[in-house]
């Protein structure tokens, strides 16, 4: 091991340093108020297009264009929404969640 590198004990006491932290607590907690949301709104939208292939077999199977029907188009917009939502959340943390979490890095650092 380097001379610079802390041992287990003191990386298990700067993790608790950080943790019992109050920036550490409003990081964890602007993250779940962000994240929660979130994909409970992907769930209801996933479960909502379980439904509808489960239960509105005829909705799902009208055409739009030629072979392209109301169900294939909900099936792709499950993929585009799944990149939507890692879009959205990409933008929010690095403008909100990943500067706290490099000021609360550089501030406890010195923690050690």
């Amino acid at each position: 091991m380097s001379a610079h590198a802390p041992d287990r004990d003191d990386l298990g006491e700067h993790a608790e340093i950080i943790q019992s932290s109050a920036e550490f607590a409003d990081l964890r907690h602007r993250f779940r108020r962000f994240v929660f949301p979130m994909t409970a709104l992907f769930l209801a939208w996933y479960f909502l297009y379980v439904f509808l292939a489960v239960f509105a077999h005829g909705f799902m199977a009208h055409k739009l264009v030629g072979n392209i029907n109301i169900g294939l188009v909900f099936g792709l917009l499950q993929f585009v929404s799944t990149f939507a939502i890692t879009m959205v959340y990409r933008r929010w943390a690095d403008r909100e969640l990943d500067p706290r979490a490099e000021a609360l890095a550089a501030q406890l650092g010195g923690a050690r």
